[in-house]
């Protein structure tokens, strides 16, 4: 089982997505229950925003690099070519199929022993839940406090090949008469640029505000 979790489907033969999904499902679960036991006082939209954080890929991928899966991984050789052994989505799902494999063999408490002692230092370290708001909605929730209009998302351009497409979005403040463009790989992710974006505008452009400094929260 640690063969397969540690394979890639570029390899062939048996490889980690299965145990990827299984792993996905066990480590959201622990990491809850932990959350849920260690912040007592966190409603359900800091919890949830503090989970998100924890098992993103980018987290992922920063844990299976600090232990060196890299080194272990199982690729095709155009994987291999490409570096691979990089790749944060590669570690990433590297690391959920090995959880998934801790968990089919050991059943939960193991995987929840292993999910613990790797996440449980990071709590520490986590920012505020107000920090770990996403731009629309820290955009969103400033505009709200002076009394504004939310703002309007508006895709100018879509390009590239259906599989691989780059959403162009723009963001703007009727009242502020500010306007912002993001750019991403979903129309999500270029709405969550272009809400940054326009959040930096508008520090900017309201330095005296007493609020102002909401805005760069």
């Amino acid at each position: 089982m640690l063969e397969a979790a540690l394979t890639h489907r570029s390899a062939g033969g048996s490889h980690n997505e299965r145990l990827e999904f299984l792993g996905d499902a066990v480590l959201n679960c622990v990491v809850a229950t932990l959350l849920f036991r260690e912040f007592g006082a966190a409603d359900e939209g800091a919890l949830s925003r503090f989970r998100a954080t924890l098992v993103s890929g980018e987290s992922l991928a920063a844990i299976a690099a600090d232990l060196e899966f890299g080194d272990y991984l199982h690729l095709g050789s155009g994987e291999l070519k490409s570096g691979g052994f990089r790749r944060k989505s590669i570690l990433a799902d590297a690391f959920e199929a090995v959880l998934g494999a801790v968990y089919l063999d050991g059943g939960y408490d193991a995987a929840a022993r292993v999910i613990e002692r790797v996440f449980l230092p990071r709590f520490g370290v986590l920012p505020s839940a107000t920090e770990l708001k996403d731009p629309k909605t820290r955009l969103q929730e400033a505009l709200q406090a002076r009394g504004l209009p939310i703002p309007l998302y508006h895709v100018e351009a879509i390009t590239g090949q259906a599989h691989q497409q780059t959403f162009r979005v723009s963001c703007r403040s009727q009242a502020l008469d500010l306007q912002a463009l993001g750019e991403g790989y979903s129309r999500r992710s270029a709405e969550q640029a272009a809400a940054k974006l326009l959040l930096e505008q508008m520090n900017a452009a309201l330095p005296d505000r007493s609020d102002s400094r909401s805005v760069a929260q």
